[in-house]
């Protein structure tokens, strides 16, 4: 979830958030413009990286020359887990390793040596969120200690369709306990079982979530490409948040059996990755019509068999994007940044056209905040009736919360747990009427935004550049930020990095219509390749005014 979501829901639940709080950070001096300071003792413990912005194309290239083995890539993605997240500037992206991680390199490594290549990302390492099941011994837990030692029956249905493409599952990454969806005061990147995530570029600035972990190891070298999930904005923006890429696809594009939801209408898994091509790699990889994912039947016909074919350099030419012209307004650091993304997207051919979309979609969140309720209870009851966990129901999770008390919320609480118990089912007329409000009404504005403009996506700004982490208070964003028309549609976005403000990477927004994965990963492709933005982290220290 993005935490920008329960800015605006905030009163609903009578909580006072603070605005730009800073109780974790060094103060900045608004009067002096800050510089990204990158403390000189860290710099030279952060050992250099052979790996370092490898590609998967990369990779799979020196596998086939023989100069690595998936066993050596695995071994080296270990090391810098060890150097980075576990020492050093300890970023706590990474929740579990997979003790069966160098096993599997090794199965793949014979097969290559007998001729069985099984595709792109045979022999790579990949990272995935951990509130996807795997059958083997990690664990699965949404990094709440209530569901510490659970571990899956079988596999998430993505999680099939990554092992049979030939990756090495290295381990889970943390998150936002309950993927966000625990405490209106909650921070981005805190569970109560991995701790808090740091945001590499600079350490005491938020990771955003709830894919937080996913994202930072991504940025931070610490695997291949990862997996995140999003129900709102919670791959988009840590994402962004990390300087990377991320896609969350349509709701259907890939399976959501066998992973802790939130909501049945929003819940989507989606790629992180350091580039577009990787992403889409990763993309292909996962999709497929899934039996026990009714939804994914809406994708048949719809999904592409090789999602790469969409990367073209001069995709832009002839395109007619929409941007949101709340965007363009106001003083965030990252207006600038759109701006001159815009003259870029202009640059490569495409006409900008402003429009107004986010005043047509449940500005105040409360019809969305709704539907997560009732959503999640339904959906968290089921899960955990036959997940074989300790804890059967969310009520169960709320009592264990409240038994362990100093170790399970040592800085907030569980109000959303609180009042998604008291919904009433998803028969409730108040229900029904949120999701037609929330999801009918997203689709609808985006439809009407996209065709009345004859526009091939929408741009904007992901979200602004990351606010300090702050346990006391919880977290606070300011300026725009754009993930809920989609999350609400259930349609496609992806993000792409476009610059940084005060070292703070800042992403590029594309939005379109559902399962226009395609089309939207040429308008990124061409967009990235033009402008080249992504810059690996430096592991910064706090800002000095």
């Amino acid at each position: 979830m993005n935490r920008r979501f329960f800015l605006r829901t905030s009163s609903l639940a009578g909580v006072a958030l603070s605005t730009w709080t800073l109780s974790s950070c060094t103060t900045e001096s608004k009067d002096t413009p800050a510089a990204l300071a990158v403390d000189p003792e860290q710099a030279a413990a952060t050992p250099s990286f052979e790996l370092s912005e490898a590609t998967i194309t990369d990779l799979q290239a020196k596998l086939q020359r023989g100069e690595y083995t998936a066993r050596r890539l695995t071994e080296l993605y270990l090391q810098r887990i060890e150097a980075l997240d576990r020492n050093g500037p300890r970023l706590r992206a990474v929740i579990e390793v997979n003790p069966e991680a160098l096993q599997l390199a090794d199965a793949l490594d014979q097969e290559r040596k007998n001729g069985k290549v099984r595709g792109p990302l045979h022999g790579i390492p990949v990272l995935i969120k951990d509130n996807i099941d795997t059958a083997d011994q990690l664990q699965t837990t949404a990094g709440a200690l209530a569901l510490a030692g659970h571990k899956a029956k079988q596999d998430a249905f993505i999680v099939q369709r990554l092992r049979a493409a030939g990756a090495v599952l290295l381990g889970k990454t943390n998150l936002s306990e309950w993927a966000n969806f625990r405490s209106t005061r909650s921070t981005s990147g805190w569970s109560s079982r991995g701790g808090q995530t740091k945001n590499p570029y600079i350490l005491d600035r938020t990771p955003s979530g709830s894919s937080s972990g996913s994202g930072v190891a991504v940025a931070a070298n610490l695997c291949a490409v990862a997996i995140g999930t999003e129900t709102d904005g919670s791959v988009v923006s840590p994402a962004s948040c990390s300087g990377i890429v991320g896609i969350k696809p349509t709701v259907g594009l890939l399976s959501r059996a066998g992973i802790i939801p939130i909501s049945a209408t929003q819940d989507t898994a989606g790629p992180m990755a350091r580039t577009v091509r990787d992403a889409a790699l990763l993309l292909t990889a996962l999709t497929g019509v899934d039996a026990n994912d009714d939804v994914t039947r809406e994708s048949a016909g719809k999904a592409a068999a090789d999602y790469t074919v969409f990367l073209q350099t001069d995709g832009l030419q002839g395109k007619r994007l929409g941007v949101e012209k709340n965007h363009l307004k106001g003083n965030s650091d990252a207006i600038p940044l759109l701006q001159a993304a815009l003259a870029e997207l202009k640059a490569q051919g495409a006409t900008i056209v402003e429009v107004e979309l986010e005043k047509h979609i449940d500005p105040l969140g409360e019809a969305e905040y709704d539907v997560l309720l009732y959503e999640f209870k339904d959906g968290v009851n089921k899960y955990l009736s036959t997940a074989g966990a300790a804890v059967k129901t969310v009520a169960d999770v709320m009592a264990f919360n409240l038994k362990n008390k100093a170790q399970a919320m040592p800085f907030f609480q569980q109000e959303i747990l609180e009042a998604a118990e008291k919904t009433d089912g998803l028969s409730s007329p108040k229900y029904q009427a949120a999701l037609k409000k929330s999801h009918g009404g997203a689709r609808q504005a985006l439809d009407a935004v996209l065709r009345d403009n004859r526009l091939d996506a929408l741009v904007a700004i992901t979200n602004s550049p990351a606010p300090c982490l702050d346990l006391i208070n919880g977290d606070s964003w300011k300026g725009p930020g754009f993930s809920s028309p989609a999350a609400m549609a259930g349609y496609p976005h992806i993000t792409v990095p476009m610059g940084q403000a005060h070292g703070l990477p800042v992403g590029l927004s594309f939005v379109g219509g559902a399962y226009q994965e395609g089309p939207l990963l040429t308008l990124a492709y061409a967009y990235e390749q033009a402008s080249k933005k992504r810059t690996a982290p430096q592991f910064g220290a706090p800002f000095v005014g």
